[in-house]
């Protein structure tokens, strides 16, 4: 003869939890499917998800490939690498956005519209509610992103202007895909070209070569220039390669990992926040002021004695990681090169790699941890 044992707890009576799997703190299939479908069915909010990810880079080289078949003469390619970046950080910023907003609904809104208690008392645990809204989440968001972010790429790759075989670096013409020592060689071979630094090359009555207009009545020479000031015309060269020429095929992966890495951490971190504070629209608002007001300041300005404290914002690190075909003539650039390729995009010294790398994890594991904890905490 058997029996069966019955427990009730504070959150409701159980039976066999451990016989059906719905104690184990790890979700399930099915549940992982309930929290994508639930949030599949907001049709407001997958507007506004499709409306940041998909429709702007659709819409935008859309209407270009439309105008460039109508009137070839009057309007230019598609695609291009300004346009290409143009579109990069946009999509990267508004998909942080949306990826919290959708974070901060699957975190808040069952506590918000009442259906927590109903959850708790089907005896699942209450990590694995939380947990099953992560996978869901980045389900619908992922896939949104790097469809878009391919037709971006198919676009500048198809559509585009021709690629040139030159760069212009400081008045100089440079030949492409030269490295950091042929770069040096050649400028120093065609040092007397800059122009720009001081005007003609003057020959003096020893045999000395200067340029004329440059500092002092002896100048520096330009081969002495050139090894001077090496490390701003190379950066010069890396900023003109990025903004003539289409980024390589590994150069677009690594920018649509950066991207699709920014919008999983705006989702796992608005997540996080909701559960914390219960409260969608205040998350909101926190993460939207954090993504564009407090971290481009704190990434382009040293705040005295707060230096490590800037670097333990996820987006200060971000940018550092940004890759490299990213990098515009206007933005700043931290020192060294990092794991995408890039050299940062930091008006702040650049942190360590490894730094840059825990800030990244720390925040995921964090965020993910606290939300998972509010939950298990939360009176129902």
């Amino acid at each position: 003869m058997s029996t069966t044992t019955t427990a009730t707890t504070d959150r409701g009576p159980t039976t066999n939890l451990s016989a059906d799997g719905r104690g184990s703190w790890l979700p399930t299939w099915p549940l992982i499917s309930t929290k994508f479908l639930e949030l599949r069915k907001r049709r407001g909010l997958m507007i506004a998800v499709l409306l940041l990810t998909l429709a702007l880079p659709v819409l935008v080289l859309g209407f270009r490939l439309l105008f460039h078949a109508i009137d070839p003469h009057s309007y230019g390619p598609a695609g291009s690498p300004s346009v290409f970046e143009a579109l990069c950080d946009p999509l990267a910023q508004f998909g942080f956005i949306i990826a919290a907003a959708l974070g901060a609904t699957a975190g808040a809104t069952d506590l918000g519209e009442g259906m927590f208690r109903h959850l708790v008392i089907t005896g699942r645990s209450r990590v694995a509610l939380y947990l099953a809204r992560v996978p869901s989440g980045l389900a619908l968001l992922l896939p949104l992103v790097a469809l878009g972010f391919t037709f971006m790429c198919l676009v500048t790759a198809f559509e585009g202007t021709p690629q040139p075989t030159s760069v212009n670096v400081q008045g100089v013409t440079v030949p492409l895909n030269l490295s950091e020592g042929q770069l040096h060689t050649f400028l120093l071979n065609h040092a007397s070209e800059f122009g720009p630094f001081g005007g003609p090359v003057k020959v003096g009555p020893n045999g000395s070569v200067s340029i004329s207009g440059g500092p002092g009545a002896n100048g520096p020479s330009p081969q002495q220039f050139v090894r001077d000031n090496f490390s701003n015309l190379y950066q010069d060269y890396l900023d003109a390669k990025a903004t003539d020429l289409n980024p390589a095929p590994n150069e677009m992966i690594k920018i649509g990992l950066w991207i699709e890495l920014q919008v999983a951490i705006g989702f796992i971190v608005g997540l996080g926040l909701g559960s914390l504070t219960g409260q969608r629209t205040v998350s909101v608002i926190i993460l939207i002021a954090l993504q564009i007001i407090v971290t481009p300041i704190l990434a382009m300005n040293v705040i005295p004695h707060f230096l490590d404290g800037q670097r333990l914002i996820v987006g200060v690190a971000m940018d550092q990681l940004r890759p490299a075909a990213l990098l515009s003539t206007s933005s700043g650039h931290g020192p060294g090169k990092v794991i995408l390729g890039g050299r940062g995009s930091l008006g702040i010294p650049a942190m360590p790699t490894w730094a840059m790398i825990s800030v990244i994890v720390g925040w995921i594991l964090g965020w993910t941890g606290l939300g998972a904890w509010r939950m298990a905490t939360r009176d129902a």
